[in-house]
Parts: C-alpha cells; sequence; structure tokens
C-alpha cells in the first residue's frame, strides 16, 4: 500500500527559498515519482517529475530555480524550491504513479502542503 505524506510548506517572502519533504512507503523501485501543485482557481499542474533512474524534469516556469531529489535511505523526496516567486503559491502535492500493466497508470496522492509566497 502506497502512502505518502507531506511537510516543509509555509509562508516565505519573494526570493526565498523552502524544502518540501514527501515521506513515502509502499514504493517500488519502477514508480515514478513527482511533485504537483494547485493554486487557487487554477488546474492541477506537474511541476518535477524523478524516475526510478536519474532522470528529472521540471516544468518551464520552475526550471533553474526548483530541484527534485529522492533519498531512498530515509524513503522521501525532497523539492528544494529557491528564489520563490508569488506564482508559486499553490498547495503542493506527492504523487507516486505507478505502471498498472494495462496500458494506463494508477495515481497515489499526498493530503497536499500549503505553500504561500508573499510579494
Amino acid at each position: 500500500q502506497v502512502q505518502l505524506v507531506e511537510s516543509g510548506g509555509g509562508l516565505v517572502q519573494t526570493g526565498g527559498s523552502l524544502r518540501l519533504s514527501c515521506l513515502f512507503s509502499g514504493i517500488i523501485s519502477t514508480d515514478i515519482m513527482a511533485w504537483y501543485r494547485q493554486a487557487p482557481g487554477k488546474q492541477l499542474e506537474l511541476v518535477a517529475q524523478a524516475t526510478s533512474g536519474a532522470s528529472q524534469n521540471y516544468d518551464g516556469s520552475v526550471k533553474g530555480r526548483f530541484a527534485v531529489s529522492r533519498d531512498n535511505a530515509k524513503n522521501t523526496l525532497y523539492l528544494q524550491m529557491n528564489n520563490l516567486l508569488p506564482e508559486d503559491t499553490a498547495v503542493y502535492y506527492c504523487n507516486v504513479k505507478r505502471d498498472s500493466g494495462l496500458g494506463g497508470f494508477a495515481n497515489y496522492w499526498g493530503q497536499g502542503t500549503q505553500v504561500t509566497v508573499s510579494s
């Protein structure tokens, strides 16, 4: 059973930094882990993705400012966010995508953590 628990959100000024953590369990080696966010009145969007290897993908709006990393010894996925902007304000969710073997994927979500960037 996949379980995801996020932490590390908060209020920060423009230009500040935060590090989000996602404590995970029940993950297998082929799972793809990612961070999504949803701002008020907007759709859920992919922020950063980490595959089972060293591959990482970032949304263009955060590339160069955010970094995703995974510590398997601590069962934790991180999102280091630097040079934060007001438009980064959102609820951030940890996500696991698992190949269902039927041509699709199963998605698992954490409860979310609020990030607010003041101008």
